[in-house]
């Protein structure tokens, strides 16, 4: 197992608060799917490395869930944390998935992971659910908590994860057996009303508030600040294709449409024209709505999580917002990061 323990980390990155939980996050986060062998096999050692390499830049929030690798995911960030002053950093994982022991072999690539298939998944947004997956997720991980609990894409679970699953987390909270509670999904419609019915410290929203999409700018973002929700921006590169757009990239987990290739492309020219990458530009947009406490970024080596944290650190000539606007890709009234950091 690679490993820096010893090495001397980074100065950490900005750090919020979600809600009124006192539960930290890092501007920038550890998303865990890729490690899991999202889409293709990564081996224990590339990882480790990877979660060490975030260590050492200051990344102090990592994000996990049971269905990332069929349990890979924990039970590999577990390992690489184990050995972490547990005061020191965030971990989320989420429910609404338990997984059952499965030996009817094959594998998991038909759900997006190139692991094998040694169990299933079964939905599960009941109360009970809620508790014996938080039992499994910390048997997994091998650590004594988890800090924040997010409900896992109850789309069409959306009656009994308000009227049962919701309140188990509650419940959770109230006993400090979970620091902060919300919802996980790529909708927004949802999480606005788990936003305004519940009392959620924050919500994870992927693919749905970046430079090539703004629907969560609609409702879910405005309802947050109103109730000093936080929201939690994943799939800023909307599946790939605003790291690095060309044919063939994907967006929202599928080839991306000519017109949404081209849009990302013109966006790549005029970036590359002021000076930085586009993912440096993906990175940062989300941090202009002051709603936005952290965005996730999934790595799978060392490497693409250096990369993210330089990109997230480059300065950010003003003008790239305004020329975004003249040209026509980013609507008039999208809020945009000053310069600096976050």
């Amino acid at each position: 197992m690679s490993t820096s323990h010893g090495a001397r980390a980074q100065a950490p990155l900005p750090c919020r608060n979600l809600g009124r939980s006192g539960v930290p996050v890092t501007a920038l986060g550890f998303g865990g799917a890729a490690v899991a062998g999202l889409y293709e096999d990564v081996g224990e050692e590339a990882a480790a490395a990877a979660v060490d390499a975030a260590w050492d830049a200051g990344i102090r929030y990592f994000d996990t869930a049971p269905h990332y690798g069929l349990g890979l995911s924990e039970r590999r960030l577990g390992a690489a944390l184990r050995d972490r002053p547990r005061h020191a950093y965030t971990l989320s994982t989420k429910v609404g998935r338990v997984l059952e022991p499965y030996d009817g072999g094959g594998d998991d690539r038909a759900h997006g992971f190139a692991v094998p298939a040694t169990h299933r998944r079964r939905w599960d947004f009941s109360a009970d659910g809620v508790r014996r997956s938080l039992e499994d997720s910390l048997r997994r991980l091998g650590l004594d908590r988890i800090d924040l609990v997010l409900l896992h894409d109850p789309d069409d679970h959306g009656e009994q994860a308000f009227r049962e699953a919701y309140p188990a987390l509650e419940e959770l909270r109230s006993q400090g057996v979970v620091g902060a509670i919300g919802v996980g999904m790529n909708q927004t419609r949802m999480l606005t009303r788990f936003v305004r019915d519940t009392d959620v410290d924050a919500v994870l929203c992927a693919g749905r508030y970046t430079l090539l999409d703004q629907d969560a700018l609609k409702t879910l973002l405005p309802a947050a600040a109103a109730a000093g929700t936080n929201v939690i921006v994943g799939g800023v590169f909307n599946s790939g294709l605003l790291a690095t757009p060309a044919l063939g990239a994907t967006y929202d987990y599928t080839e991306a449409p000519d017109e949404v290739l081209r849009r990302a492309l013109r966006m790549k020219d005029i970036t590359e024209a002021a000076g930085v990458p586009l993912r440096a530009a993906a990175l940062r947009f989300p941090f202009g709505h002051p709603a936005v406490a952290s965005v996730l970024v999934g790595a799978r080596s060392a490497d693409q999580v250096r990369d993210a944290v330089t990109q997230f650190h480059r300065r950010l000539p003003g003008r790239l917002w305004e020329t975004l606007r003249v040209q026509g890709l980013l609507p008039a009234g999208v809020p945009v990061p000053e310069a600096g950091n976050p």
